[in-house]
């Protein structure tokens, strides 16, 4: 009886104390140990997001929707192209091309998912746990289904107008939520296939995955973060959920109740093999978080970002907040982003100038290519499955920067992006898609 009686009270100290720390896990325990991120860097985001909420509306003179800014500060005319639902035919989100002359970029701005929408939902169930790879990692299969059409279709247009423009603009992919994952793994092929798009190099390749879903393995989270940036606001639960997006979605209408058990089954689950499991899906590059609220004290405070690229604590825990699926809202993103941003820039006019603005840039700049680096070699010390050191991943640069002038060259033979997934693997014997290590750099 008297062990009974233990039992029983060590189990309940145990309970207590792991509900203890789930419910007083705030959003911003995330990236308490990060950086605060400087205005120069975070400048475009805000700027992305209006050019994502763009997407929704049909006629930018005339909007639904205002941003926080007040009106969209884009203009109308640089709309080069704008895709529906009837024109994808459920293959890919709705998306636009545009063309900002002011801060010289070429965008493809990607919707987020549409809850009316029953194609979004087949991108979303379309994938397996370790179904699908790519360049060294798995990604999720109906995101890079829906990539390889949007590219398909959009090619041609993004090589014209970067050529254009004196092949001198930045080529930029973004995307909320759903069209997040299929913008982030848009960039990835891109960037391991420059011949495609005129042999754009990496430096002029970005891409920003607002409230990113989960959609390539750590190993490609950590490589491209000198590529793809995402953005979180405080709680998002999209970020953070290790469920499979296919899940997620089958229970969105008992959301709370998921969220729930995926806390207490990830109580049981050690890091280690979390790190471990190449088939385990991460939210892409390199990370920016805003902060707005604080443990026990109500209402919103002026947002801080703070920015890292994490390899261990990649926001593996779910936030039980009120706030899990409102935070996930681009409108909600967008506005917090510019208040940020305004934040930032006051407080940067308030510090006194000790350097020149150019060399502060090229400082944050170092500091941003040295954390990269670091991170590379993290992933590689803890092992982490596919992992590739910062020296080895200079090798492939240079390797792809050295195949640019032949990528960019015509080919009397024109390929598609289906033909480029296939060339980077080999069917095994068990009929699984294997990476080719030695691949001619003119079809990477």
């Amino acid at each position: 009886m008297s062990v009974a009686c233990g039992l029983e009270c060590v189990f309940c100290v145990g309970f207590s104390r792991w509900a203890w720390k789930r419910c007083t896990h705030v959003g911003s325990d995330d990236s308490a140990t990060w950086a605060a991120a400087t205005p120069e860097e975070f400048e475009p985001i805000p700027r992305i997001c209006r050019v994502i909420l763009a997407v929704y509306e049909p006629d930018l003179r005339n909007p639904k929707v205002s941003p926080s800014i007040g009106k969209f500060d884009l203009n109308p005319d640089w709309v080069i192209k704008r895709v529906t639902y009837e024109k994808t035919q459920g293959r890919s989100p709705p998306y636009i091309v545009y063309v900002d002359h002011d801060h010289r970029e070429i965008v493809l701005a990607i919707r987020g998912l549409n809850l009316a929408k029953e194609s979004d939902y087949k991108i979303l169930l379309n994938n397996k746990l370790g179904q699908k790879m790519l360049g060294g990692g798995y990604v999720h299969h109906g995101l890079l289904e829906s990539a390889v059409w949007v590219l398909n279709q959009e090619s041609e247009t993004l090589r014209g107008l970067w050529e254009e423009n004196g092949r001198e603009y930045d080529l930029v992919f973004a995307g909320h939520s759903l069209g997040s994952g299929v913008a982030a793994l848009m960039a990835v092929l891109v960037v391991n296939t420059p011949a495609m798009i005129g042999g754009v190099p990496r430096s002029k390749i970005r891409c920003f995955a607002l409230a990113p879903a989960r959609c390539m393995s750590l190993n490609l989270a950590v490589k491209y973060a000198d590529v793809i940036f995402s953005v979180i606001l405080q709680d998002d639960f999209l970020p953070r959920t290790a469920t499979p997006l296919e899940d997620i979605f089958k229970s969105i209408f008992c959301l709370p109740c998921l969220l729930f058990l995926v806390c207490l089954r990830d109580t049981f689950i050690p890091e280690g093999r979390k790190l471990r499991d190449p088939r385990r899906l991460y939210a892409p590059g390199r990370i920016y978080h805003i902060v707005e609220r604080k443990f026990c004290r109500c209402g919103r405070f002026p947002p801080e970002v703070r920015t890292a690229i994490p390899v261990d604590g990649r926001f593996e825990h779910i936030v039980l907040s009120s706030n899990a699926t409102s935070d996930h809202a681009i409108l909600w993103i967008e506005r917090e982003s510019e208040k940020a941003l305004q934040e930032m820039r006051e407080k940067s006019a308030e510090t006194v100038v000790t350097k020149a603005p150019k060399e502060k840039r090229m400082e944050r700049l170092n500091t941003l290519e040295k954390e990269h680096k670091d991170a590379l070699e993290r992933a590689v010390s803890l092992n982490i499955p596919h992992a590739v050191s910062a020296a080895e991943e200079e090798e492939e640069e240079e390797e792809e920067e050295c195949n640019n002038a032949e990528a960019s060259e015509p080919k009397s033979k024109k390929k598609n992006w289906d033909e480029v997934v296939e060339k980077l693997f080999h069917r095994s014997n068990s009929g699984e898609l294997v990476l080719n290590e030695n691949v001619d750099g003119t079809d990477r």
